[in-house]
């Protein structure tokens, strides 16, 4: 399975992002109104500057509350860790269980086309056990 199947699973394939001069308190609403984890840092929306996480603020926040209003860049995570469309998902699976990553940015040709999260990456792999197993009990009952 590749990625883009992942993607391609997802209910709502847009990727939410926040330029780098936004604040801390901008990106709480993003995350808050979205009801998401993470939010890739792009001043035009396809490219991919960083990735800054609800963990990201907690960490800043702490013993530090006028952080709300200093800018995302200052917390954002600026070496991503980016997937191709057309990277397998169990390559990407391992990368972000090794390094502990829970939002993985999808790049293609340098332009930002998606983001999968630790939960969209064991879905899939959860569906694609199960559909195995289906097809292994098809199999035995046929004989």
């Amino acid at each position: 399975m590749k990625i883009s199947e992942v993607i391609g699973r997802k209910p709502d394939q847009k990727v939410v992002t926040i330029g780098p001069d936004a604040t801390v308190r901008d990106l709480l609403a993003l995350l808050a109104e979205h009801n998401i984890g993470a939010v890739v840092v792009s001043s035009d929306g396809t490219t991919v500057e960083g990735i800054v996480s609800e963990r990201d603020v907690v960490r800043r926040l702490h013993g530090h509350e006028e952080a709300l209003g200093s800018p995302v860049r200052d917390i954002m995570t600026a070496a991503v860790h980016t997937a191709a469309s057309t990277d397998p998902l169990d390559a990407v699976r391992s990368v972000m269980t090794q390094r502990r990553f829970r939002h993985v940015p999808i790049v293609d040709d340098g332009r930002l086309v998606g983001i999968v999260s630790i939960g969209d990456v064991v879905k899939a792999h959860i569906d694609q056990i199960e559909f195995e197993r289906d097809q292994l009990d098809s199999y035995v009952r046929q004989t």
